[in-house]
């Protein structure tokens, strides 16, 4: 198996098991876990004070991330129409230390094995994990592998390139060059999947 510089898994309702063994599979060392709230209702074994001592007993680390790098902000001005605004927060200092700190976390337990983005949702291009977190860590150079539901490892540019195919030619009139067509395809995606507030928190239009 290829190895990154860090992989990502969105632990959907998979066993407490499986989960493990595919993490084992990677390689992985640590999971840093990037939901806002580290919570599962239906799978109580993916929150927090479960999941962590589970980990450790399978000799992986547990990292809280979900204050710097989750997808629910707090802040009214970083929603636009109700919607997360994932570029507006990609912006703010505090995601970019969060990364800083990431990256050297992953650094400090690089001898145990890379730091695996963790969230919710199956699908990557379904998750702020994938098209806020892991964009973020890849525009620094560095690679990310998306550990996919069967298993299988799905390289960062290789999710890119399904991004690609799903926006299509949709918004794209004047997007001339790969590197726009690519951000538009990411912000038409984010614009549909993001973490939307509820009717109290006042969000931004523009």
């Amino acid at each position: 198996m290829a190895t990154f510089d860090f992989y990502s898994i969105g632990h959907s309702n998979i066993a407490a098991e499986r989960f493990v063994t595919m993490l084992q599979a990677a390689g992985v060392g640590a999971i840093a876990d990037v939901r806002s709230t580290p919570f599962s209702r239906f799978c109580p074994w993916f929150s927090a004070k479960n999941l962590k001592p589970l980990l450790e007993q399978n000799g992986i680390g547990y990292l809280p991330y979900g204050a710097p790098l989750g997808g629910r902000p707090q802040s009214p001005d970083l929603y636009c129409g109700g919607v997360a605004d994932y570029e507006a927060m990609a912006r703010q200092a505090d995601f970019q230390a969060g990364l800083d700190h990431l990256i050297a976390d992953a650094t400090r337990c690089r001898a145990h094995g890379p730091v695996c983005l963790m969230c919710a949702e199956r699908e990557p291009l379904d998750c702020h994990r994938c098209l806020l977190v892991a964009r973020g860590l890849a525009a620094r150079g560095l690679s990310i592998g998306h550990i996919l539901h069967d298993g299988a490892v799905e390289p960062h540019a290789a999710t890119e390139q399904r991004l690609l195919n799903l926006a299509g030619d949709a918004g794209d009139l004047f997007a001339t060059g790969l590197n726009e067509r690519i951000a538009a395809a990411y912000h038409r995606r984010a614009r549909a999947v993001a973490y939307r507030a509820k009717a109290t928190t006042a969000g931004r239009s523009r």
